[in-house]
C-alpha cells in the first residue's frame, strides 16, 4: 500500500426504498439520494489505465441500489451502516463515507431534507 489518499466519489444516486419509522412511510418507497467516498490506492490504475486495478463503480450503483430495494430499514442510520459494510467487503477498498438523504422528510417544518453520513472501515 502506498501514501496515497486517493477517492473515488459518486454523488446523487436516487434509489426509492421503503425507509421510515412511521406508519404511512412503510407502505410505499421512498425516494433517497446517496453519495459515496470510496477510499482505496488509485495509482496502478492512474498509471496503466487499467479498469481491473480500480474499483468498479458502475457495479457499486447496482449493488447500493440492490440492497436499498431489499433492506426495508426504518433508520436512515441503518441503510447508511448497510450500504457502508457492503462497500467495506470490496477488495481494495480502505474506508467508505456514506451519505443517505431523505429528499422528502415527513416532517411539518419546511425542512428541505434530512439525512446522515458515516465513515467505515473495513474489519
Amino acid at each position: 500500500m502506498t501514501d496515497c489518499i486517493d477517492c473515488i466519489e459518486l454523488r446523487d444516486l436516487r434509489v426509492t426504498c421503503v425507509i421510515g419509522a412511521l406508519a404511512h412511510e412503510r407502505t410505499a418507497p421512498q425516494p433517497l439520494s446517496i453519495d459515496v467516498d470510496l477510499y482505496a490506492d488509485l495509482s496502478r490504475a492512474g498509471a496503466t489505465d487499467d479498469l481491473g486495478l480500480t474499483v468498479d463503480y458502475g457495479a457499486v450503483c447496482d449493488r447500493i441500489v440492490a440492497l436499498c430495494e431489499d433492506a426495508q430499514p426504518q433508520l436512515l442510520e441503518r441503510l447508511a451502516e448497510l450500504i457502508a459494510g457492503e462497500l467495506c467487503g470490496i477488495d481494495g477498498v480502505t474506508a467508505t463515507t456514506v451519505t443517505v438523504t431523505k429528499l422528502r422528510p415527513p416532517v411539518a417544518a419546511d425542512l428541505g431534507t434530512s439525512g446522515v453520513r458515516i465513515t467505515r472501515r473495513p474489519a
